[in-house]
């Protein structure tokens, strides 16, 4: 039978000088290959460095035009409900000034009927809706209860007797909780 040379460290050693004889094979002892990589290194680091700054002022960028933007939504963002609630205010001048030139008060009552009629018609345009409370169950999630009162009879207990303060929806997300009065 063949014996197998063992592997220790004078065989290694001796495989590590024997790869460096063989041509086209580079050694990191030879100085013209190590000085060629770093250099490689060196570039492939400051294109990464470039690419990394430039992701950075890319992003920074980015939030600085994101929040901007952001800031002008915020300080724009009721325009569009004001401009057409300006009607409504050009009306609300017009009864005004009716109020104090005449003394019908049966067209100056008109007059306002029409101008909140205007009103409610706009905004209800805009999303809002009125949340409806009386004689309906107490919810937590809807109300908000000023005071409990004796119920007048005994199927109102739980429920809304009284509105203090309308509640509203914009969009069919509550915006204002209805203050209410409760039956006990």
């Amino acid at each position: 039978m063949e014996e197998k040379e063992l592997n220790t460290p004078e065989n290694a050693e001796m495989d590590i000088n024997a790869d460096a004889d063989i041509p086209g094979n580079t050694h990191l002892s030879n100085p013209e290959v190590e000085e060629n990589t770093v250099q490689q290194l060196q570039t492939a680091l400051e294109e990464q460095k470039d690419k990394y700054l430039r992701l950075f002022a890319e992003f920074d960028n980015f939030r600085r035009r994101n929040a901007k933007e952001r800031l002008d939504l915020l300080q724009t963002a009721g325009k569009e409900v004001i401009v057409s609630l300006l009607d409504v205010m050009d009306d609300c001048d017009r009864a005004e000034k009716q109020l104090q030139g005449t003394g019908d008060i049966e067209s100056v009552k008109e007059g306002i009927s029409l101008v909140f009629s205007k009103l409610r018609s706009t905004l209800q345009a805009k999303g809002l809706k009125a949340m409806e409370s009386i004689n309906t169950d107490f919810d937590v999630e809807k109300h908000e209860a000023i005071t409990e009162i004796p119920a007048p009879a005994e199927d109102k207990k739980g429920k809304v007797l009284d509105e203090v303060i309308k509640g509203y929806y914009l969009n069919d997300k509550i915006i204002r909780f209805a203050k209410v009065v409760v039956g006990n």
